[in-house]
């Protein structure tokens, strides 16, 4: 089995933290479409031998495609792709653009999940991160999507928004846990270069929240969202428990991603990996498009073959992030017994002072200790 990614990278305004590759020029939509179905055609025969479990549509604003759109994307890949016969097919969205319309038609859809951009609901803060909804507006989407029988619903949730309270923080958490959704992630706001974000700091315009803040806001998160009958299964995502998912509703997904899983990602800027080897395609929606209407139908990419280092490092690092951990037999088959020898060295400290615990054949992160794993990891990996 594998994953599909489908990037769109269109928005009507940039979120000021955002890094992810989009644009709010909608000019090369139309464009754009035409190229990825071209990219489908060209890649299939790579993918043929690999059936897709999941297919996620992230941006930019995916709920920027109409409908329509949607169909004949999904109607391509089912016609240049095998699919798994009940495929979790996911679909990011902003708030205000689940209007009822636009709800009605995806039930027309497989589109089984929705992931919901709520990030906060606190109206001041919503507008300082530069969202184009309010928190009822939120609320509401999310309503609507379960009304229609989209109930299998994610939302998106920011802590360490500057001057922040720990009221405002528990608020939002509880309207979360009150909508009573499958799934929920949460993200420490983070400053990366190039972001309206990071050049207010840098012009001293705002000043970040303390780490220790920020570890208060993680643990809280960590505590209520445990006792609403969630599951902590990876550094920022929750899966709550039901009677039909006593484990709890995990975006299979976002678990491809930390388990190995092969993956295809097609679009500007989107990444694939096979196993040996990761590609990414130019981040340039120009580009991309330019790549499949020259002489050379691929599009412009770059790639690099994996080494055993980069393995084992990428081995070490998405697995410890998650509840399950690193298997030492998974591990010392895939490199060894030298590197599965280094790994336990390297964790001898951690496990002194109960950062890191053994259990049977695996090796985690102890549990409230998920904020600062990647101090830890970075310890583990070999450079």
């Amino acid at each position: 089995m594998a994953s599909l990614y489908i990037h769109i990278p269109f928005c009507v305004k940039r979120c000021i933290y955002c890094d992810f590759y989009s644009d709010t020029c909608m000019d090369y939509f139309d464009a754009y479409m035409r190229a990825l179905l071209c990219e489908m055609e060209v890649r299939r025969a790579e993918w043929q031998d690999q059936p897709f479990q999941t297919i996620y549509f992230g941006g930019g604003t995916p709920s920027q495609i109409q409908p329509c759109e949607l169909k004949t994307i999904l109607e391509a890949i089912y016609r240049y792709f095998q699919v798994a016969a009940k495929p979790e097919i996911t679909l990011e969205a902003n708030p205000d653009d689940l209007s009822d319309n636009y709800v009605a038609s995806l039930t027309a859809l497989p589109v089984n999940r929705i992931s919901i951009g709520v990030q906060s609901f606190n109206d001041k803060e919503l507008c300082f991160l530069n969202r184009r909804h309010t928190a009822q507006e939120a609320i509401d989407a999310v309503i609507r999507c379960k009304e229609a029988g989209l109930t299998n619903i994610s939302i998106d949730l920011i802590f360490g928004i500057p001057e922040q309270s720990v009221g405002s923080w528990v608020r939002s958490i509880d309207q979360a846990i009150a909508l009573d959704i499958p799934h929920l992630s949460a993200y420490n706001l983070t400053y990366e270069p190039g972001t309206v974000l990071y050049q207010m700091m840098q012009n001293r315009e705002i000043v970040p929240v303390a780490d220790d803040r920020c570890a208060q806001f993680y643990s809280m998160l960590q505590d209520k969202l445990t006792d609403a009958g969630f599951v902590h299964y990876e550094i920022s995502n929750f899966a709550r428990r039901s009677k039909q998912c006593p484990s709890g509703q995990i975006s299979l997904h976002n678990a491809s991603y930390w388990n190995g899983t092969h993956y295809l990602g097609l679009g500007a800027a989107a990444h694939s990996y096979n196993g040996s080897s990761r590609s990414w395609n130019v981040s340039s929606i120009p580009d991309y498009i330019n790549g499949h209407y020259s002489n050379n139908p691929v599009p412009f990419c770059e790639s690099e073959l994996i080494d055993g280092r980069t393995g084992y490092n990428d081995f070490v690092i998405t697995r410890l992030r998650t509840m399950w951990g690193v298997s030492l037999n998974e591990l010392r088959e895939k490199f060894g017994k030298q590197r599965e020898a280094y790994f336990l060295e390297k964790s001898k400290y951690f496990f002194s002072i109960n950062k890191l615990k053994k259990q049977g054949d695996y090796v985690k992160v102890s549990y409230k200790d998920f904020f600062i794993s990647d101090a830890i990891l970075r310890e583990l990996i070999v450079l």
